[in-house]
């Protein structure tokens, strides 16, 4: 029986139509090989550990813990390939000359990372590049000037205090086993509300941030996800999928509660009594610094003022939270240098009924202390950037354009080729006497133009929450719950940092 004309006219189409996507994914295919073998044939100078060739090195870090990387770090001491899928390699350096020749260039963010925070934080100072990070970077610059920290050590010392009343009030006169990571995380939010909006929250015992607190969290590690997944790469995939409906939620409560205390702030009277109220607060905040950058450059716009606020809240909040928390457990796993700490932090404070900003540079062995936990557990793990052109490093291996490379700042301190038995703490790494180490050995703040920001604002809140609670608390590490660190955009805590505290007569 013969095919009618409709049947016959119908399935040319459909064949046709089916050759051309075949061929099309044919193509893609083939294109998709290529750019792996070139990628393969650019990288066969650096060795790296096994890959698989669809999930690439994701295996080797599916339970995320730092101490994965030490391995690595131990066989390839310059750098090596990583692999997120079969088409994307991330370049981790740790050699200090290599990340001296990498810092030494003007290459832009990563794109391929960075672009992931942009819907949660905005284009900050984090992830600008160019003209537009320079003028960023120059406006905001008073804002972090020595005699703008001054005047936010008051603020600290009354945020610290109302912590450590909560302990005292928790522990008695007893030794008590406290998860301290929540308190910190809410003290350190404390801090950073009064100092960026001049807002009395009263987060640390009202309970009336806790949704906040858990959304800046919850969105930390659902980003670390999508880094870490490059199924997630793919706007399409990762919107679709129950975490980027769970981030699309965060990110919008986020953006309501920035936005409206900045504009709270732009509607409050104007002029002289913006001025008064200024001086009553005895200090100009971040977002007092960030409208006069705004009112200093046009083209300096609302969302602008968003993003920097955002930044700096992400930025200064999570750091400072794991920094502290990794010091105040090292200072109770040695209890040597917790009482050498405390020795000088009375004899230069007494009480700690107040404290100045002079008196925090005599803290010295404090600061040996606080380095060597920085270095230890760099609270930022890494830096990206896309390479604008070739890298040829001072060994002779080269990388090319486009290639994105991540400076591994954990692996850079903990790198046995740079420092001996990189394991241990020893704050007299960082005496006078021991100060030849290579420049770029130490960087858990990064270094030259694009070095952060809020460096000296993060210093000093950490020695001022340090000395205050060494004054008032006795720490020992408890031996059956050790604290693990997972690497998101900032370390935390997988499941807290446990210490026994016991109140000082």
């Amino acid at each position: 029986m013969e095919s009618s004309w409709l049947e016959t006219n119908w399935a040319r189409p459909f064949h046709l139509t089916l050759v051309f996507c075949l061929t099309l994914g044919l193509l893609q295919a083939i294109k998709l090989y290529l750019q792996r073998q070139r990628l393969l044939r650019d990288l066969r100078a650096f060795p790296s550990p096994p890959t698989h060739w669809l999930y690439g090195h994701q295996k080797l870090f599916k339970d995320d813990k730092i101490e994965n990387l030490q391995k690595i770090v131990e066989k390839y001491p310059c750098g090596f390939p990583r692999w997120a899928g079969p088409f994307q390699p991330f370049f981790y350096i740790y050699d200090p000359d290599y990340v001296k020749t990498f810092l030494s260039r003007t290459d832009p963010k990563s794109n391929f990372l960075y672009r992931f925070m942009i819907p949660s934080v905005g284009k900050g100072l984090v992830n600008l590049s160019g003209p537009r990070w320079f003028q960023h970077r120059r406006l905001l610059t008073p804002g972090f000037h020595f005699n703008t920290l001054k005047s936010f050590v008051e603020v600290m010392v009354q945020s610290v205090n109302i912590m450590l009343d909560k302990w005292e009030k928790i522990c008695g006169s007893q030794d008590t086993l406290m998860d301290i990571y929540e308190h910190i995380d809410l003290m350190t939010l404390d801090v950073l509300m009064k100092c960026i909006f001049s807002w009395e929250t009263n987060c640390q015992t009202d309970g009336s941030h806790e949704d906040y607190v858990k959304a800046t969290g919850e969105g930390s590690n659902i980003l670390m996800h999508r880094v870490y997944n490059f199924f997630y790469h793919y706007d399409l995939i990762f919107k679709l999928s129950p975490l980027g409906h769970r981030m699309r939620k965060i990110n919008k409560m986020l953006h309501q509660y920035t936005d409206r205390l900045i504009k709270d702030r732009k509607n409050s009277p104007k002029d002289e009594n913006k001025q008064a109220n200024t001086q009553k607060r005895k200090y100009r905040d971040f977002l007092d610094i960030v409208l006069s950058a705004q009112a200093e450059n046009d083209s300096f716009t609302d969302l602008d003022v968003r993003s920097e606020v955002n930044t700096f809240m992400l930025a200064g909040h999570d750091s400072v939270s794991a920094g502290i928390s990794c010091l105040l457990y090292q200072l109770a796993r040695h209890p040597e240098h917790q009482e050498r700490c405390r020795e000088e932090i009375r004899a230069i404070l007494g009480d700690g009924s107040s404290i100045t900003w002079d008196q925090l540079s005599e803290m010295s062995y404090t600061t040996m202390c606080i380095k060597e936990s920085l270095r230890l557990s760099p609270p930022s793990m890494s830096i990206s950037r896309e390479l604008a052109k070739p890298m040829t490093f001072p060994d002779g291996r080269s990388l090319p354009a486009g290639m994105t490379v991540v400076l591994s700042i954990w692996g850079l301190h903990h790198n046995p080729a740079v420092w001996e038995n990189p394991q241990v703490f020893d704050p007299l790494r960082f005496s006078k006497e021991n100060n030849k180490r290579h420049s770029h050995a130490y960087l858990p703040f990064s270094t030259g133009p694009r070095n952060c920001i809020g460096q000296n604002f993060a210093i000093a809140e950490m020695k001022v929450i340090t000395a205050l609670i060494l004054l008032r608390f006795k720490m020992t590490a408890e031996p059956t719950k050790p604290p693990v660190f997972l690497p998101y955009i900032f370390i935390k805590p997988k499941k807290g940092v446990y210490l026994h505290l016991e109140k000082l007569p």
